[in-house]
């Protein structure tokens, strides 16, 4: 009976006393849960308010640090943001709070209504067992994804259903959050900012056909499935086939390149028959089912070098190469023992795989923290994007043709081709000096290719040639280094930091480009034979690198200390907000209570960036997914500084469909995106284009006010869509759908796209 005794060494009488003490526990518990049900509906646990109070005093230190007591008044909010909306979008000035208010909350006066407004409700706190229980079952589903049996599906299946509860009890509380929680850090000033131009003001894109677009009445939703040559493989802007029969000349790939209707589509695209819910990360790197992508070009072609073979019902990837047959860990070990320096994952950590296949080489990088953007058109080497982005890694649509690539200039850290079949010696090396303006100053060049190694008439031409060009670029041949075990060798370039040997060259060629040519300029701009200065000022972009992964991703580059943000305000500061924002918003909402499974998500886009914090924070909450940011041509120009803090993006025209295959993600997410294309797009042809993008079983995540939220919700509907979640207060609202594997029984035919 030892064991029994009092801990603090009683004297023997702890025995009655525990008999008369129980009666009293028992009656102050009771009470204790009386107070706590009817507190539930009025204020949440202290806990939660000492963590929001903690963030703003973050938040309020980061402000004094700038120096503006302006900021410190209307950041306000910016941690005290709702468990569903914490609305850092664009408001309009007139439903600002008044700046007492702010001044009150900052000063730690918390009635209840603010209360509600700013941390999470009882409902949430007492479902974070079974949510913290999904959330460990996310993880473990992931390390065993390879067991995706039938009893797997039903533990899915009571995942989807406790989150889906939790969504139904917190639904009340974040309907109150809307009203109380209004950001005034990030509300975007009465006009842009001079410092941040738009893709739109750059681009030769003649957008009055966009605006003449067929019109669809908004009432009655009539979808219809595509009918078209590619069938369940449709890409509007890459299958109008009319448009590609009358070019005159394919010699530059124009063939390659996008070609919109004049008319935009709102019909949906077929399934394949069979198609499946994905194989998950990171099995599915290794193989996909072979219904979701039926093609065997590629394995009769490239299958002898461990690109893909046919594997019963599975699409297998061994992980090699045409430079790397024994697989790409090896092939990405050998180019840094070559160069040390490029470090993957510290200085080398966002890069550009030109002509890819079907993207080993980028999946693989995975292992040492890179982030690649693999891009190859859709060629004679069927569906390779489509294999990649089925197997879950990062992949674009894209040529080395007429136009400039939609990237920002100066932005990777190395380009790599293996054998890519880009002709850059040909024409004065017109399309190395693409890769040459989207190349950061410093950065490598990583040609793994024929010409290198091998000495048949036709390799040493074209090594000659090579030669000559990247000297005339002022490219410093760092080092030419063989692989024994694939028997191929590569050529590693570097780009100047300076300016002094493009001073030094006797021949201006090729020559450098105008001052009035901006590198940052790439939507629909047609490729310039020239070279432009290195950056060389203390505030401008390019003239340092990037600080090492992973501090690059929070810490506010040299270069936006100078400027003002998009919202108004200090740029720095907007970073940081901007980060810390979607932290919050994340962890409190999206993860739990809107029947979310993130198990299934590996393939996310975010269909309006700004500064990138949705993805930065998706990381920093160590998500298991990559973000393709999009900045849409008409917003503020970012993407440059999304790429410096160690993501990637692409530019893009919503009133345009994507350069990707149908079913490419598994979560869309836009914040207040449609809204603004409401005015110059068909937001009908915009949810069409959403729908072919997203996977069945995807989600959609929408932001935005409330008149936008209930049109799409009703589309929505009338796509058969899941309503996952669906809050609206005071004009503004949150909507989750999921789609479904419902299509349309009726058939349009699209005649730009039928042969």
């Amino acid at each position: 009976m030892a064991l029994v005794k009092n801990s603090r060494g009683g004297d023997g009488r702890n025995s009655s006393n525990y008999c008369s003490t129980v009666p009293v526990a028992v009656f102050v518990a009771f009470c204790l849960v009386g107070i706590w049900i009817a507190m539930s509906s009025i204020v949440p646990l202290q806990d939660s308010v000492m963590e929001v109070s903690e963030t703003i005093n973050e938040v309020k230190n980061i402000a004094n640090q700038t120096g503006s007591r302006q900021y410190e008044d209307k950041i306000g909010d910016t941690p005290n943001e709702s468990a569903m909306r914490d609305n850092l979008t664009p408001i309009s000035q007139s439903e600002n709070r008044s700046e007492s208010a702010e001044t009150e909350k900052l000063d730690g006066q918390n009635d209840n209504n603010q209360l509600r407004g700013s941390s999470e409700t009882l409902d949430e706190i007492k479902s974070d067992k079974s949510l913290d229980d999904s959330k460990l079952g996310t993880e473990n589903s992931v390390s065993e994804v390879s067991q995706q049996d039938e009893g797997e599906t039903k533990k899915e299946e009571i995942k989807e259903n406790l989150q889906t509860n939790t969504q139904d009890s917190t639904g009340e509380s974040n309907m109150e959050s809307l009203e109380n929680s209004k950001d005034e850090t990030l509300i975007e000033a009465g006009t842009k900012n001079g410092t941040w131009l738009t893709q739109d003001s750059e681009s030769q894109h003649d957008k009055d056909s966009q605006k003449s677009s067929i019109s669809i009445d908004s009432s009655k939703y009539d979808w219809k499935l595509c009918n078209t040559t590619s069938g369940s493989e449709y890409i509007p802007c890459l299958d109008n086939l009319k448009a590609i029969k009358k070019l005159q000349s394919i010699s530059h790939y124009e063939h390659r390149e996008r070609h919109c209707p004049d008319e935009v589509s709102t019909c949906l695209v077929s399934l394949p028959e069979g198609y499946r819910s994905p194989i998950r990360w990171p099995k599915s790197r290794e193989m996909i089912w072979y219904n979701n992508a039926p093609h065997t070009k590629l394995v009769e072609s490239k299958g002898h070098q461990n690109w893909i073979k046919v594997s019963g019902e599975y699409l297998s990837f061994p992980g090699g190469g045409t430079q790397f047959k024994h697989g790409a860990l090896h092939y990405i070990e050998f180019i840094e023992k070559s160069l040390p320096n490029i470090a993957w994952g510290k200085r080398s950590r966002v890069i550009l795989d030109v002509g890819c296949g079907v993207a080993s080489f980028g999946g693989y990088l995975f292992e040492k923290d890179v982030l690649t953007m693999s891009f190859a058109p859709k060629d004679v080497h069927e569906a390779q994007v489509q294999f990649a982005l089925e197997r879950g890694i990062p992949a674009t649509l894209g040529v080395m043709g007429t136009k400039r690539l939609p990237f920002p200039g100066s932005v990777f850290d190395l380009i790599h081709c293996a054998r890519c079949r880009v002709p850059w010696h040909i024409e004065g090396g017109k399309l190395l000096l693409e890769l040459n303006r989207v190349l950061r100053p410093g950065g490598y060049f990583v040609w793994s290719a024929t010409p290198v190694y091998q000495k048949d008439p036709e390799s040493v031409g074209i090594w000659k040639d090579m030669r000559t060009i990247t000297k005339s670029m002022c490219w410093d041949l760092v080092v030419i280094a063989k692989d024994r075990l694939d028997g191929v060798a590569a050529a590693i370039y570097r780009k100047p930091t300076d300016n002094k040997c493009y001073e030094r060259r006797l021949k201006n060629e090729p020559p450098m480009c105008s001052e009035s040519d901006d590198p940052n300029a790439a939507w629909n701009i047609s490729l310039q034979a020239c070279m432009h200065k290195v950056p060389l000022g203390e505030s401008e972009r390019g003239t340092i690198w990037p600080e090492q992964w992973p501090l690059r991703l929070e810490k506010p580059p040299y270069w936006l200390n100078s400027q003002t943000g998009v919202y108004g305000r200090d740029a720095p500061v907007e970073f940081t907000a901007d980060t810390r924002h979607w932290k919050v918003v994340i962890s409190h909402s999206y993860l739990n209570g809107m029947g979310i499974n993130w198990s299934s998500v590996r393939n996310v886009m975010d269909m309006k960036s700004v500064y990138g914090g949705f993805a930065a924070a998706l990381r920093l909450l160590k998500l298991n997914v990559w973000v393709m940011n999009v900045v849409p041509v008409d917003s503020p120009d970012t993407l440059p500084l999304i790429y410096e803090r160690g993501l990637f993006g692409i530019y893009h025209d919503w009133c345009e469909s994507f350069s990707t295959y149908p079913r490419s993600y598994d979560l869309l997410h836009a914040d207040f995106l449609f809204s603004a294309l409401k005015e110059r797009c068909n937001i009908v042809a915009v949810i069409a284009e959403v729908d072919r993008m997203l996977r069945p079983e995807g989600y959609l995540i929408i932001r935005d006010n409330e008149e936008i939220i209930g049109e799409i919700e009703n589309m929505a509907k009338s796509l058969h869509w899941d309503i996952r979640s669906s809050y609206a207060k005071n004009g503004e609202g949150l909507l989750c759908l999921q789609k479904t594997f419902w299509r349309p029984t009726k058939v349009e035919t699209v005649v730009s796209a039928f042969a």
